[in-house]
């Protein structure tokens, strides 16, 4: 390794490497190249598994006993529990090690909170704090580079799938967010769902523009395809109405009128919209037939009130009432469907979960949520089950953007 007065990564280099590169080999590319830059012995990207439990070391060349393979890719799936892997995907603190020769560093790749998996590299020599730095600097712009690669392949969306999605599955995927999590200074919001291979009904979804932040959770009657396509039907219609402009009331209405004039007799959506005003620090939220949302205010867990209105598609022409709720610097608010309460998941106190939890960052929370009632039924879920948490910190957008720049990279283990 070069000393800590040079830059030890050139990000230029990184880049030109991964334009040069057919988008299957981007990555590699890149972990190969800061091999290189910083004298490693080893260098490998891990991506998070969507059962958010393990994590994936994707390869195309070096034949791995027990690994899934895709013609000659292969996915190596290593459990998280009890691992360096889960505590740096945990915390986001890159942790060193020192071996025999040199160290290991275990790195997380994110962007805006969204764990997209880990760098791991075993090095020739310990690094200084300096070069710790530029590693750190270097694993955030890989999570660039994964998100562009996997725009043109298929092979990382394989490689996470440690168990084979159903159709219903299949197509609900492309009902979801692109990222599970969002940090963006006022706020960091999450969402989640289980079973994560085999839902059919339900979603969630948002968008950020400079004045708000709107969320969706829904819920379509009925299981599998069936249900998939109901779900296709609503979101598809919130999108339009949304990217039109329209207000909450609006996309309420456009949405109900959609599956209405579109669907079978007898099929509804239950869900909730909410807009989150960043200026005002206001929320306002549609309640078509939903759970009732929570709240974590200074350690104590609530409902929030809301009138409930029929679920989406069952009265056509309807105007849906727009709410607004009480929303406090420091509030956590979860939204869920009901396979969080209901059938065989009714032994779980989602209320006592979510205290218990109150310490965890969204994307913990969302994650622990899942695993609670995967213990609570047994891992045999009879229904859906999906939450989305959100954290809102308060302050202008400006503000709030200055001091999440601000954060400095964080290192834990010894260097």
């Amino acid at each position: 390794m070069r000393g800590s007065e040079d830059l030890l990564i050139d990000i230029g280099a990184l880049l030109r490497r991964v334009e040069n590169a057919p988008p299957i080999e981007a990555v590699q590319a890149v972990a190969s190249t800061l091999g290189d830059m910083v004298d490693a012995r080893d260098a490998s990207l891990l991506i998070t598994d969507f059962t958010g439990r393990a994590v994936v070391r994707l390869t195309s060349t070096d034949r791995v006993d027990g690994a899934r393979s895709h013609g000659v890719e292969q996915a190596q799936t290593l459990p998280l529990a009890g691992t360096v892997y889960e505590r740096v995907l945990r915390t986001q603190q890159a942790d060193v090690q020192r071996l025999d020769e040199g160290a290991r560093m275990i790195v997380p790749v994110t962007d805006r909170g969204d764990a997209i998996g880990l760098l791991d590299l075993v090095l020739r020599r310990p690094p200084s704090p300096a070069e710790v730095g530029d590693i750190v600097s270097a694993a955030h712009a890989l999570a660039y580079v994964v998100i562009a690669a996997r725009r043109h392949t298929d092979v990382f969306e394989w490689g996470q799938r440690s168990t084979p999605f159903a159709l219903a599955a299949e197509i609900q995927r492309r009902l979801l967010p692109a990222s599970y999590t969002c940090e963006a200074g006022q706020f960091t919001l999450a969402g989640w769902l289980e079973p994560a291979s085999s839902v059919g009904g339900d979603t969630f979804d948002y968008t950020l523009d400079r004045d708000s932040l709107q969320v969706s959770i829904t819920d379509a009657v009925g299981h599998q395809v069936s249900a998939a396509l109901l779900a296709t039907l609503l979101v598809g219609a919130l999108r339009n109405g949304r990217r039109k402009g329209l207000d909450l009331e609006a996309q309420a209405g456009h949405a109900n009128d959609a599956l209405a004039e579109n669907a079978p007799p007898g099929q509804f959506v239950t869900g909730q919209l909410m807009r989150i005003d960043l200026h005002a620090g206001t929320a306002a939220i549609v309640n078509a037939g939903h759970p009732l949302p929570l709240r974590l205010r200074n350690g104590r867990v609530e409902e929030v009130e809301l009138r409930i209105e029929p679920p989406f598609g069952v009265i056509p022409g309807k105007t849906f009432e727009v709410q607004e709720f009480s929303l406090e610097p420091g509030d956590r608010i979860v939204l869920l469907t009901d396979g969080m309460q209901e059938r065989n998941a009714v032994n779980l106190d989602v209320g006592q979960a979510l205290a218990e939890s109150s310490h965890l960052h969204p994307r913990e929370v969302v994650h622990e949520l899942g695993s609670a009632i995967l213990r609570a039924t047994n891992d045999d879920l009879q229904d859906d089950a999906t939450m989305v948490c959100l954290d809102w910190y308060g302050g202008s957008p400006r503000d709030r953007d200055s001091e999440q720049g601000a954060d400095p990279a964080r290192v834990s283990g010894p260097a």
